[in-house]
């Protein structure tokens, strides 16, 4: 095959696929504008009990991935969004020992068990000083809407949103696994579920989780490129 006929079928190819991506990304987009969860205030509790994902005020976890450290703490304070009494789930992030960012996520337990995501304030730090607010969302603040963080019944194929903000927080999850066994530095967990977290504001964003009930947490994360972080400390209240 000549060179020229070589490039010109390279291009194709390529339109092909910016094509086939251009139509999969619109296509979300138009769900998205669809998309209008009808949140009852009612329907909703801070006493969040899912078994893969449960939250007492008090309960502390770290988690850590070479340089970087996690660590997230349920702070006994609530707040109300829209009318939905929520916990607060501080989450911290340190790299070489300096705080990178700080996150308050607000989630509530609906009363099927599924424990929803109504926003989050995010500090961003550089140099250990506050740099922006990148990140943050609140529902029902400037079309921003709630989603699922973790559901109750684990079915294997279920796709759902956990935050939509357009163009500034649109995470999904895929729940591609159940009944897995991981094995971390901690110890060896069965009966997981195993999900993939991903966003179409990101390419090559996909993170692989578990989530286990034996400690109603997660245990691991992998990351593109090979990266895990695992679970190291849990402390119950």
């Amino acid at each position: 095959m000549k060179p020229r006929t070589i490039i010109v079928g390279i291009i194709v190819l390529l339109l092909v696929a910016g094509g086939a991506a251009f139509l999969y990304f619109n296509n979300l987009r138009s769900q998205a504008a669809d998309y209008n969860p009808q949140i009852t205030p009612a329907d909703f509790t801070t006493k969040i009990t899912n078994k893969y994902f449960a939250l007492p005020v008090g309960k502390k976890m770290t988690y850590e991935a070479g340089g970087e450290r996690v660590q997230i703490e349920i702070l006994p304070e609530t707040r109300v969004i829209e009318g939905v009494e929520t916990v607060i789930y501080l989450d911290r992030v340190f790299k070489g020992g300096q705080l990178v960012e700080e996150t308050r996520d607000y989630l509530a337990q609906h009363k099927n068990g599924d424990v929803w995501y109504f926003g989050e304030d995010v500090d961003n730090y550089k140099d250990g000083k506050l740099q922006d607010h990148a990140g943050s969302f609140i529902h029902g603040q400037d079309g921003a809407k709630a989603g699922i963080w973790m559901k109750a019944e684990q079915r294997v194929g279920d796709t759902y949103r956990q935050e939509y903000y357009l163009g500034h927080a649109e995470d999904m999850r895929d729940t591609i696994a159940t009944g897995q066994t991981v094995t971390t530095k901690m110890g060896t967990y069965k009966d997981c579920v195993k999900v993939d977290d991903w966003t179409p504001l990101e390419s090559n964003s996909r993170e692989h989780k578990y989530y286990c009930p034996e400690v109603s947490s997660l245990v691991l994360v992998e990351e593109p490129g090979g990266k895990r972080s695992e679970l190291t400390n849990i402390n119950l209240p």
